[in-house]
């Protein structure tokens, strides 16, 4: 069987892995990178030995054929790259969030219908030990009705974060930390528990106010659309260091909390009739120097994405599960005064 190409688009921190993941996998190939930054082609051709191009326009026009484009652009891009690579014929590989508004995620949806060509979304944290294992306890009732979950995310996101990546902070390129920073544990909440409805939210800037153009902490209240009530409490003014990443689940029939730095453990199971299985240790965070970010799952989303186009498995985060944390995140947003 023929391997699957890949080219990518974007060659930051999360390119760099996406490129790295795919050269690994005995059944990938990767075609070629672009990126608007010309210092990175050296590099590129380098350490990865693939052609580099200076936009996607050159890359899709130049670089022959190949099956996968790989979207790792600032996530107000995201769409606008995402509709060049379907319009051109190749599947799409999306990093979180698919899109800023649910408008441009249907319209990426409607052209992938429209040219037979499927959307995978990254969302790595789906293929943490902890998270699989919340979703079989949910799935199969064992808490019974839901009556409350709490998200906590407390990040630290300091001074060289945003001076490195000046689109981070912007609200055009970036738009707020439930997008760029939060939104794989909105996704979990989601792929958990479903919609939301009834969202009742307050933000405030208390020390990004000279890097960013939105908040940068957050308290929101909800209900969930099937049972129970819920809030998400977030904030990127953490000194010093990521301290959580957590979801607590409160049933009928049980309690559980997925915690530490990025949801990777289990810290309370009291649950009728059941004991707390031992998992397999989560993977650790992605380590970009200057700060970390979700667990370090990419080659899951590659091999998931091979698996699929050669027909064995199907896609762990489709288009219109992309769409739904995207429109969460927008009627979040739609409470900002």
């Amino acid at each position: 069987m023929n391997p699957v190409r890949f080219a990518i688009v974007g060659f930051g921190h999360i390119g760099k892995r996406h490129a790295t993941m795919i050269q690994q996998h005995p059944a990938a190939e990767l075609i070629a990178v672009a990126d608007i930054e010309p210092s990175l082609a050296n590099m590129t051709n380098n350490d990865f030995g693939v052609p580099f191009f200076s936009s996607i326009e050159k890359l899709l026009n130049q670089a022959g054929p190949f099956d996968v484009l790989n979207i790792c652009t600032p996530n107000g891009l995201h769409t606008r790259h995402s509709l060049a690579g379907l319009k051109h014929g190749v599947h799409v590989v999306c990093e979180k969030p698919m899109g800023l508004h649910k408008s441009d995620c249907e319209t990426v949806i409607s052209e992938a219908l429209n040219q037979s060509r499927k959307v995978f979304i990254v969302m790595q944290n789906r293929f943490s030990p902890p998270a699989i294992w919340l979703k079989d306890i949910i799935d199969r009732k064992r808490l019974g009705k839901i009556y409350m979950v709490q998200v906590n995310c407390y990040w630290n996101r300091g001074n060289d974060y945003y001076a490195n990546s000046p689109w981070k902070g912007s609200m055009a390129l970036d738009g707020g930390p439930l997008f760029t920073q939060f939104s794989h544990f909105i996704d979990i909440m989601y792929w958990l528990l479903g919609d939301i409805k009834n969202i009742q939210a307050r933000f405030d800037n208390f020390n990004h106010q000279h890097n960013t153009e939105f908040e940068d902490s957050g308290h929101i209240i909800f209900d969930f659309v099937r049972e129970g009530m819920g809030e998400i409490n977030y904030s990127t003014s953490v000194w010093g260091q990521n301290f959580e990443s957590s979801i607590t689940l409160i049933g009928e029939k049980g309690t559980v909390k997925v915690g530490g730095q990025y949801m990777g453990q289990i810290d309370y199971c009291h649950i009728e009739n059941y004991q707390q299985p031992e998992l397999p240790a989560a993977n650790p965070p992605n380590d970009y120097g200057s700060y970390k970010g979700s667990a370090a799952n990419h080659h899951f989303i590659i091999e998931n994405v091979i698996d699929t186009l050669q027909g064995n498995s199907r896609a762990t985060t489709n288009a219109l599960e992309g769409l739904k944390v995207v429109d969460m995140i927008e009627r979040i947003y739609a409470q900002r005064k």
